[in-house]
């Protein structure tokens, strides 16, 4: 953009806002200058895209209008050897167990469901006076789920590893009889009558649901109408969102596993900052049906645990077309641990490994990017030691800013109602960069470049299939490298794995990103590393952040 084009003023939203039938208060409009001023330089990018006739559109446009009927997908639940699990004397040691030895521990009978959800429901009312990671409280259904559970074990019906496990649902996934309040005041007390399809399969699965745990309001941050949900590491820091109250409930030991989302950063951000394993699927593996939209052509679904292992199971169960989402492909998920991860290509993204990658102009970042990359380059070293070679590669050195008009876009016309009538501003935050904000800025977005931008998309789409003709999965800092925002306009995979701490303490994680529908394969490459490591096996001191809530 060139410098001396003048901003945009609040006299001209105005005339916009007349020609698009809105209205909006002068602080409003003075509080979307910056935005709309700025995306005139994302425009220009897109137009400067050499576009020809040939390049679609990255959405597809389905004449059928009726819902798919549902696919079988097998549904098997290997687990690798694992030690011998006995029961603690205490139970609550058993909280930061995997779900592979709980579920031991629940199959042998040496624990009961109910006593394990006792147990997790106890933790997670006093651990979250310090973390606000829970939305709403389960209680009577999980009662309910874990005597059946009980019953059915007893009866030598078993469902396979989940069975009994309690687990906490992000609070944008609807559950018949409680609150489904999104983290945003609008919508507290909001109660839907149906379950959504990840619920409904994993109380298929023998699951127990104890809670519904917080995420940043409309899925943004780690703000909700509660509060602030906080990192068990170091609870002056958020969780990070917008799968907030998932990360730090599997973190803190409240629950066996968790459920977050992501649209474009929401399981990995909160994955990395709590220091939990977190699967984000290939876009179109997991149902949306019963969930929040915040973004229909990039959301995504998937498990939040405490070992990589533990989300091949949990997404065994939840993955797989349910006759409800169009979107939802009938690609098997075959989890093999004993799959050898050295017959496949191991690639990593050269550049974001360099020095330079940790370069800032903040001092404040300087010392955190360090620490990131340095515990980046050991992941390197760790898998070298163990045999990879793993091959340099480059992603796609296109530009991407004009694209974060999809997202804007689509999650407007979501939440279209609460912006015209006002209650958007009900919402605790209201700053520039929050949703209410960029909302009312998204309605002067034209139709022109959203498709511009999806066709771009197309593009970059096309970029990553070659960059994935060279390897099966590629190795990058979580937040490197542009990785997680190309990956998320691409649809691929991504497990994160924690791989150690900053120097004030924070976990760190690196991320195994592999090509579509290989999450067996990325899960296996991730579970080498994390076999020849213990990053996942350290837990915080909860006594520590309680006692650093009461002085604050």
């Amino acid at each position: 953009m060139p410098d001396q084009e003048p901003a945009i003023t609040a006299e001209q939203i105005a005339a916009a806002e007349t020609l698009l039938g809105l209205s909006f208060t002068p602080a409003q409009r003075e509080q979307m200058r910056e935005i709309i001023s700025g995306r005139r330089e994302q425009y220009e990018n897109l137009r400067a895209a050499d576009l020809d006739k040939s390049v679609p559109l990255s959405l597809n446009f389905n004449v059928n209008a009726a819902d798919p009927a549902p696919a079988a997908v097998p549904r098997a639940y290997p687990m690798s050897a694992q030690p011998q699990v006995t029961r603690p004397d205490h139970l609550e040691d058993a909280a930061f167990l995997p779900v592979t030895q709980l579920a031991e521990l629940i199959r042998t009978r040496q624990v009961t469901s109910l006593e394990l959800t006792k147990m997790y429901l106890r933790r997670l009312k006093r651990y979250d006076a310090a973390l606000q990671c829970v939305a709403a409280y389960t209680e009577e259904l999980a009662y309910e789920q874990a005597k059946r559970a009980d019953e059915e074990i007893a009866r030598g019906l078993y469902r396979g590893p989940l069975h009994g496990v309690p687990w906490g649902a992000k609070d944008l996934l609807a559950t018949r009889g409680y609150p489904t309040q999104w983290g945003a005041a609008p919508y507290v007390g909001q109660q839907l009558d149906v379950d959504a399809t990840v619920v409904e399969r994993l109380e298929e699965a023998g699951a127990v649901l104890i809670a519904k745990l917080t995420l940043g309001a409309l899925a943004n941050g780690d703000v909700w109408y509660g509060g602030t949900t906080k990192n068990p590491w170091d609870t002056s820091e958020g969780s990070s969102g917008s799968s907030a109250g998932s990360g730090a409930a599997v973190a803190a030991g409240l629950v066996g596993f968790a459920i977050g989302t992501e649209t474009m950063g929401s399981i990995v951000s909160p994955s990395t900052r709590c220091g939990v394993s977190g699967l984000r699927p290939t876009y179109g593996r997991v149902s949306r049906y019963g969930a929040m939209a915040l973004s229909w052509s990039m959301d995504k679904i998937g498990p939040m645990c405490r070992s990589v292992e533990d989300c091949a199971l949990v997404f065994s169960a939840i993955y797989g077309p349910d006759g409800r989402d169009m979107t939802i492909g009938s690609e098997p998920f075959h989890w093999d641990p004993a799959l050898d991860p050295k017959a496949l290509r191991i690639g990593y993204v050269e550049s974001a490994f360099e020095p330079e990658a940790a370069d800032t102009d903040d001092p404040e970042k300087q010392e955190l990017y360090r620490d990131h990359l340095e515990n980046s380059v050991t992941v390197l070293e760790r898998m070298r030691g163990l045999g990879f070679e793993p091959i340099p590669i480059a992603l796609p050195d296109r530009e991407i800013g004009g694209m974060w008009t999809i997202l804007a876009a689509e999650a407007a016309a979501a939440f279209d109602q609460i912006t015209r009538d006002g209650s958007v501003d009900q919402m605790k935050r209201q700053d520039d960069s929050a949703w209410p904000n960029v909302f009312r800025a998204a309605r002067f977005i034209p139709a022109v470049e959203y498709i511009n931008a999806n066709r771009l998309r197309s593009r970059l789409m096309q970029d990553m299939a070659r960059v994935m003709s060279e390897v099966d999965v590629f190795i990058v800092p979580s937040h490197g490298g542009n990785a997680m925002l190309i990956t998320n306009y691409t649809g691929h995979p991504t497990v994160v794995v924690p791989n150690g701490f900053t120097r004030k303490g924070s976990p760190t994680s690196i991320s195994f990103i592999g090509g579509l529908f290989k999450e067996a394969e990325t899960l296996a490459a991730a579970k080498s590393y994390q076999d020849a490591t213990d990053w996942h096996r350290q837990h915080p001191d909860l006594e520590a952040a309680l006692a650093q809530r009461d002085d604050l």
